[in-house]
């Protein structure tokens, strides 16, 4: 009796510091894009000055074990360790004038998190879409260009992960950074990201106009011409 509750506490004990370890990385996550993230922009010379702190975060990210089954949890920390990852691979290459300018900043250049080496399009493209059906991820996923949606000043978390994915795709599909509406020419531009990703924003036969229509206030009508325009890979720097 003595020796299976000895057991249990250990395996308890384990349990609880991998829980522990997991909400460190949220915490300190949360703490560092509150400092060097302004109204969508960050402060990659300021990063680049103190990287140890950021260094630390993906350390911690090396570290946690995340299942697809618990899937806040997986997905918050995959949308933070993508976000965290490009701005380490800005910090790394800084001054650059956008992440286009280092060879292999999204399909090459590798990050050591959760216990692998993956890229940036291997988190975007294999754990995120590959597994979730859910065209949400490109208003979360910040890939360090002025055109990608605004990174927000917050951690993504398991408990407010659904409200936070509306609520960035409800601010990216009403502003005009990422829609543009002509009700006089009857015309709709969009972000090439929904030309990129299409199959992601016509799931069930749904046309792209009425994907957006589900979170725009003022919606489209249906028979506006669509068209994209270009993406602005310029740095989100401040």
């Amino acid at each position: 009796m003595k020796k299976n509750l000895i057991l249990l506490l250990v395996v308890s004990g384990l349990f609880s510091a991998k829980a522990q370890t997991l909400n460190d990385f949220f915490t300190q996550t949360d703490a560092f894009l509150k400092s060097y993230v302004v109204k969508g922009k960050v402060d990659y010379k300021a990063v680049k000055q103190n990287v140890a702190s950021l260094n630390t975060i993906l350390t911690i990210a090396n570290h946690i074990t995340v299942d697809q089954t618990d899937a806040n949890n997986y997905q918050a920390f995959w949308i933070n360790a993508y976000n965290l990852s490009v701005i380490k691979g800005i910090v790394d290459n800084y001054p650059i004038a956008s992440p286009l300018d280092k060879a292999g900043f999204f399909d090459k250049t590798t990050y050591s998190l959760a216990g692998q080496k993956v890229t940036l399009n291997t988190i975007e493209n294999k754990l995120l879409r590959a597994k979730f059906n859910d065209a949400r991820f490109h208003f979360v996923l910040v890939c360090g260009a002025i055109g990608c949606p605004p990174l927000i000043a917050n951690a993504y978390l398991p408990k407010t992960l659904e409200a936070q994915l509306e609520q960035q795709t409800k601010l990216a599909l009403n502003g005009d950074y990422f829609v543009k509406v002509n009700d006089k020419k009857k015309t709709v531009e969009a972000s090439e990201i929904m030309k990129w990703y299409n199959e992601d924003f016509v799931q069930n036969g749904m046309t792209e106009i009425q994907f957006i229509n589900k979170y725009r206030a003022n919606t489209i009508p249906e028979n506006y011409k669509l068209k994209y325009f270009s993406y602005n890979w310029k740095l989100n720097k401040q």
